[in-house]
């Protein structure tokens, strides 16, 4: 078996996970999360709902990637997946640390957001946005300027008892497009390919955090195209639990899983304590240092970072 700890969680599996960081064995220690391949039914007979590649029942998750890999997930705590014939175990190991295990944080009512997280200070600080929006190329840019990641791709945050959102570090590397691990002077730091189809690589950070840290704001991702203007902003409290929820990891999750109300209570309660905001920039690699700028100067404001005296 490997062994690593993701959003907090000890895993043990019988497949490499690359883009994980790997743990030590805890002798003695049941894994939060078991990964082992085995029998996966082509179908739940109890299924209460479904969809072309995807069903639900009580307490398990049946998912297929077609031509590739199928996966039973149950109750947050194993995950048994079955490739399809001819497919390398490491084409099949992205989906299973990547979608697999982002509804197994379902399943464990984690909220899950599509960001990628850095530390400031004792603080977690997200990005969240759609794929191609620029969350790991920003979080990277960070990362290099002196802030440890936390997350890539996706964030899985829960809710202490007092109501306040907590940011498990999820002990994986960046993922970079060539183009951005070239712009960003990262070649040395390539590792492997994320899938052989593409021309995406995982990237060693400069630095990670390895603690659970509280959860400080949300930046939303947006370019900048008339008539949006560069710039932070910060929306409404509805507006802002709207935008936390409607960058849930597979919204379409959310409402087959019926979690639309712990996700609107952890919206709500994220926006109030914790701001949400808009980052509205050009993407444009020459622009990193004056968006840093902006949420250096930002995070004084919030008094996440000391403010020039």
């Amino acid at each position: 078996m490997f062994f690593y700890t993701v959003s907090g969680l000890s895993v043990a599996s019988s497949l490499v996970l690359p883009g994980l960081i790997a743990a030590p064995e805890l002798p003695g220690v049941t894994p939060d999360v078991v990964i082992r391949e085995g029998d996966v039914p082509a179908a739940l007979e109890d299924a209460e709902s479904l969809g072309p590649t995807w069903q639900v029942a009580q307490g398990r998750f049946l998912l297929e990637v077609p031509g590739i890999i199928r996966m039973l997930l149950t109750e947050g705590r194993e995950i048994v997946f079955a490739t399809a014939d001819g497919i390398a175990s490491e084409e099949a190991a992205v989906f299973v640390s990547g979608t697999g295990f982002g509804i197994l944080l379902h399943q464990r009512e984690r909220i899950v957001l599509h960001a990628s997280a850095v530390r400031v200070r004792d603080s977690a600080v997200l990005f969240c946005g759609p794929s191609g929006a620029g969350k790991s190329t920003l979080a990277a840019a960070l990362s290099d300027a002196g802030y440890d990641l936390v997350t890539d791709d996706f964030c899985g945050i829960s809710m202490d008892t007092s109501g306040l959102p907590w940011v498990q570090p999820d002990g994986r590397q960046l993922k970079l497009w060539q183009n951005s691990i070239d712009k960003l002077d990262m070649a040395e730091r390539r590792a492997a390919p994320v899938r052989k189809v593409l021309e995406k690589f995982y990237v060693e950070p400069r630095a990670a955090s390895v603690v659970a840290l509280p959860l400080a704001a949300i930046y939303v991702l947006r370019e900048a195209r008339p008539p949006a203007a560069p710039g932070i902003l910060r929306p409404n409290i509805v507006d802002g639990a709207l935008m936390v929820r409607g960058n849930a990891y597979r919204p379409a999750m959310v409402r087959r899983m019926k979690q639309q109300p712990l996700y609107f209570q952890a919206a709500a309660s994220i926006s109030q304590r914790a701001g949400v905001f808009t980052l509205t920039r050009e993407l444009n690699f020459a622009k990193f240092p004056a968006v840093i700028g902006w949420l250096e100067a930002h995070w004084r404001e919030l008094g996440l970072l000391e403010r020039a005296a």
